[in-house]
């Protein structure tokens, strides 16, 4: 697996509508002392279907307002939202949310949870059952799927928000920094899990982080996001799995300095 999906490449030729567009798309936020914040500026993005996009940027510079803005829950104050070709108008089942914080239900086992999404949806229990048990074991927490929330790692919890996620099969998977805080060994753990789930299912994600090596370990393509506007884009190629030697090697390295130069605080102004 190698750069942008066959999937990605595929649904672009035959003329497939992108997974998310952005048109045009601008949203200015008032704050309580009347100052006017341009979180994002005349925005236009698009992410193919199959595609990982990493949105990356300082923070404060409108990356997860864009992230919320294709989740549909805000409105923006001028352009234009779709997904697979259609307007969003709000939230919808063909985007799922993984947050930064942990967002499991804790009165609820952890199977219970993976097929939350499902149940409410009027999948047959029989399926929700096989899917509950191939996501638990995708996840590597077959053993666990009778326990509570309460009882497992912070890491262990954000590997059941992401089966979650997927099992629901969204179209698009938005990702808002969904392992900040977390150390390098969890990270790296989460990473593998998170592109095993992603190549079988070929789902379309857009995902939020300012870390620069997480984007080049994770990405088809990065978008650099500097006071609410795209700055930058580039293109990876590098194979996959990628570990340590891929994100440190000649292409990582030539990528890493362009996008350094564009998150340089003195360059881009980033206060």
């Amino acid at each position: 697996m190698a750069g942008l999906t066959q999937e990605a490449g595929e649904a672009a030729s035959q003329g497939r509508p992108p997974a998310i567009e952005l048109r045009n798309v601008s949203q200015q936020f008032r704050l309580e002392s009347g100052k006017k914040v341009q979180a994002l500026d005349n925005v236009s993005l698009k992410v193919e279907p199959g595609e990982f996009l990493c949105v990356l940027g300082p923070s404060g510079h409108g990356k997860s307002t864009m992230l919320n803005i294709v989740a549909g829950f805000l409105q923006p104050n001028s352009g234009e939202v779709l997904a697979g070709g259609k307007p969003v108008t709000g939230p919808g089942a063909d985007r799922g949310v993984v947050f930064q914080r942990d967002t499991v239900f804790m009165w609820k086992s952890v199977a219970d949870n993976v097929a939350f999404g499902m149940k409410a949806r009027g999948v047959p229990k029989a399926e929700r059952e096989e899917k509950v048990e191939r996501y638990l074991r995708h996840i590597g927490l077959e053993q666990y799927g009778e326990e509570w929330p309460k009882q497992l790692s912070g890491g262990m919890r954000r590997r059941v928000a992401i089966a979650t996620v997927f099992a629901n099969e969204p179209d698009v998977l938005l990702m808002d920094e969904p392992f900040v805080g977390l150390d390098y060994a969890r990270r790296s753990a989460l990473h593998k899990v998170l592109m095993d789930l992603w190549a079988e299912s070929q789902r379309s994600v857009l995902f939020v982080t300012h870390d620069i090596d997480e984007a080049l370990a994770l990405a088809d393509r990065i978008v650099v996001v500097v006071k609410g506007q795209v700055v930058l884009e580039e293109r990876l190629s590098m194979p996959r799995p990628r570990g340590v030697a891929e994100i440190t090697g000649d292409e990582a390295v030539e990528i890493r300095g362009r996008l350094l130069e564009q998150l340089d605080p003195e360059a881009s102004g980033v206060v």
